[in-house]
C-alpha cells in the first residue's frame, strides 16, 4: 500500500488530529495515508524517554488529556484508561496553603474559608457555577457545525445570558474582579485564560476570553500511560482502519489542482510524489503557506509564551506550608500565581523585560500514574515532575540568545524553590553521565522541535468556539483559500488543546464533500 501514489486524502502531520481524521476517513471507505515528517508518530503528545539510561518515559510537550470528547473515544473504539486527579490545585501563601479538591467537597469549601473566609467561598462557588453553565454551552458544540454569535444569544436563557456576557463580551479580568475579592483565587482562574500565549486579563483583544472558553470550562484528565497511550491507541485504530501511516516524510510542497491536488515530499530523504483528492494538514499557517508556495504573516497574538520543563525526581521535596507533597503535586501545584503577580509579569514582558517572579504551575504525573516508570525507578521512590511556566514570549526567548533557557529556568526555580523547605535541585535524579534530570524548552525551542510556528502550542491565536462572520456559519471551520485542502490540527477553527476536535471536524468536512 505504501508504494501507492495515488490516494483520496492525503494527512500532513501524524500528530494526535492527523491520527483522528484519518481513522474516521478511512473508516468511510476513503483511501488514506498519514505523512509525517519525524521518525515517530504523535507529535507533541508523543511519550520519550528524555534522560540517557533512565527508564521514565515521560511526556515530553503536552502532558494532560483536556477537551477529548467522549463522543471521540466512543466513536473511535478508543481503549483509554482516563483517571481524575484527586487534588485539582494547591497554592501556597503566606499563611498556609490552598488546596482545591476533586473528590471532597468540604475539603475544598474548608481551605478556601482559610484563605477568604465564608464570603470569598461563596464567591468562588458562584463563579464556578457560572463556568459549569459555560462548558455545558461550549464543549458539546465542538463536535457539531459552527453557529453564528445570533443564533448562539437568541437562545440564551437567563443564567447562560449572564455567563455569555461576563465570558464572551467583556474581557475576563473585569468578571474576575467583580466576583472575586481575593487576589490568589483570581489568579487561579486568570491561568486558565492564559495559557500558552502572552495575554493579560484585560486584553481588548479578548484573547485570553478565547482561551479561557476552552481550558476554563473541562476537567485536565491523566493518561494512564502517558500521552504515548493515546497515540498508541489512534495508532492502533487508524492501522485497524486501512490508513497507511509513513514517518520520515517530509512534505515540500503542495501543488493545487482543479480535481485533485499534487504533493512532493522526501521520504527518507528519497524524493517523492503523490496526488489526492483531499489534502488534510496538521500543523501550523505558516508551514502550511510555505507547503502552498505561499507568504505568512502572522498576527501578534499568534506568538507562543511558555516554558516547559521536565524532571525526573529521586524524592519529591518537602513544602513549607507542611502539606504533604504527594497531595500539594498529585494536582496542579502553583508558583506566583496570584492575580497581582500575574499581571505584573505581563507588564514585564510588554516592557520586554523577563519577569522577576513568572508564573508556573507544577504536576506530577506519577502520583497519579506510576506506571510511565520502571519498576525499579518506582521502588526507588523516583517521581516526574512537570513545570508549565508563563509569560516568556518567543520573540523574548529569542532575544536571551542560546543562554535562554538556563536564564529562564533559573527564575522558575526561584519560584517554586522559595515554597520548598530545601532546594529542588538536591531532589532531582541523574542520568547515566552523572547530569541532573532536568530538560527545558522555551517557545524557541517548540519551534526547532515540533515546527510550531512562534513556539505557540495552539499553532496560532484560539479562536471563539461560534463563527467568525456569516460565511463560516454551518461550516465546520477547517477551510483555508485553497478547496479540499483543510486545516485539521490546532489552527482550525475550535483548535487547541489535546482534544482530537480540529482532526474530527476535518474529517466531517471531507465526508460532506463527498455527499
Amino acid at each position: 500500500m505504501a508504494s501507492r501514489r495515488s490516494w483520496d486524502v492525503v494527512v500532513v502531520g501524524g500528530g494526535h488530529n492527523g491520527l483522528v481524521a484519518a481513522t474516521y476517513l478511512a473508516r468511510a471507505g476513503l483511501s488514506v495515508i498519514v505523512l509525517e515528517r519525524l521518525s515517530r508518530l504523535g507529535g507533541a503528545t508523543s511519550s520519550q524517554q528524555v534522560f540517557a539510561g533512565v527508564e521514565a518515559r515521560l511526556s515530553r510537550y503536552s502532558y494532560l488529556i483536556s477537551l477529548l470528547p467522549r463522543k471521540l473515544i466512543a466513536e473511535l473504539g478508543l481503549r483509554l484508561d482516563l483517571r481524575r486527579r484527586a487534588i485539582a490545585a494547591c497554592a501556597p501563601y503566606e499563611d498556609g496553603a490552598l488546596v482545591l479538591s476533586n473528590v471532597d467537597r468540604a475539603r475544598t469549601r474548608e481551605s478556601v474559608e482559610s484563605l477568604a473566609g465564608a464570603h470569598g467561598a461563596r464567591q468562588l462557588a458562584k463563579l464556578e457555577r457560572l463556568q459549569h453553565v459555560y462548558g455545558e454551552l461550549v464543549l458539546p458544540s465542538l463536535v457539531r457545525p459552527l453557529r453564528g454569535r445570533d443564533e448562539w444569544t437568541a437562545g440564551l436563557d437567563a443564567e447562560q445570558r449572564d455567563a455569555w456576557d461576563r465570558f464572551v463580551e467583556h474581557p475576563i479580568g473585569v468578571a474576575l474582579e467583580e466576583m472575586l475579592d481575593d487576589d490568589l483565587l483570581r489568579g487561579i482562574i486568570l491561568t486558565d485564560a492564559k495559557t500558552g500565549v502572552s495575554t493579560e486579563a484585560h486584553d481588548p483583544r479578548l484573547l485570553q476570553n478565547r482561551i479561557f472558553a476552552y481550558h476554563g470550562t473541562g476537567e485536565w484528565s491523566v493518561p494512564v500511560g502517558g500521552m504515548g497511550a493515546l497515540v498508541s491507541e489512534l495508532e492502533r485504530v487508524a492501522g485497524e482502519a486501512g490508513a497507511v501511516k509513513l514517518t520520515d516524510a517530509v512534505v515540500e510542497r503542495i501543488h493545487p489542482g482543479v480535481e485533485r491536488h499534487h504533493i512532493e515530499l522526501s521520504l527518507r530523504e528519497h524524493p517523492l510524489e503523490l496526488d489526492a483528492k483531499w489534502v488534510l494538514v496538521n500543523a501550523g499557517p505558516q508551514v502550511l503557506a510555505s507547503m502552498l508556495g505561499r507568504a505568512h504573516e502572522p498576527a501578534d497574538e499568534d506568538e507562543g509564551a511558555v516554558m516547559k520543563a521536565n524532571m525526573l525526581l529521586r524524592r519529591l521535596p518537602r513544602l513549607k506550608s507542611g502539606v504533604d507533597p504527594r497531595e500539594a503535586f498529585a494536582g496542579t501545584f502553583r508558583i506566583n500565581e496570584h492575580y497581582s503577580q500575574m499581571q505584573q509579569a505581563h507588564r514585564d514582558v510588554v516592557a520586554g523585560e523577563l519577569p522577576d517572579r513568572p508564573p508556573a504551575e507544577v504536576y506530577c504525573h506519577t502520583l497519579t500514574d506510576p506506571s510511565i516508570l520502571s519498576p525499579a525507578l518506582r521502588a526507588a521512590g523516583c517521581h516526574s515532575l512537570t513545570l508549565f511556566g508563563y509569560d516568556i514570549p518567543y520573540q523574548l526567548a529569542r532575544a536571551l540568545g542560546a543562554d535562554a533557557a538556563e536564564l529562564v529556568w533559573e527564575r522558575y526555580l526561584a519560584g517554586i524553590n522559595a515554597m520548598l523547605d530545601e532546594p529542588l535541585e538536591d531532589c532531582l535524579a541523574t542520568d547515566i553521565e552523572g547530569r541532573p534530570c532536568l530538560e527545558v524548552k522555551t517557545a524557541v525551542d517548540l519551534e526547532a522541535d515540533l515546527g510550531l510556528d512562534r513556539g505557540n502550542i495552539f499553532h496560532k491565536a484560539m479562536t471563539w468556539f461560534f463563527a467568525d462572520g456569516e460565511e463560516e456559519a454551518g461550516t465546520w471551520g477547517v477551510g483555508t483559500a485553497v478547496p479540499r485542502v483543510y486545516r485539521a490540527g490546532s489552527s482550525a477553527a475550535r483548535g487547541g488543546a489535546v482534544s482530537g476536535v480540529p482532526g474530527h471536524n476535518a474529517a466531517q468536512q471531507v465526508l460532506a464533500d463527498r455527499r
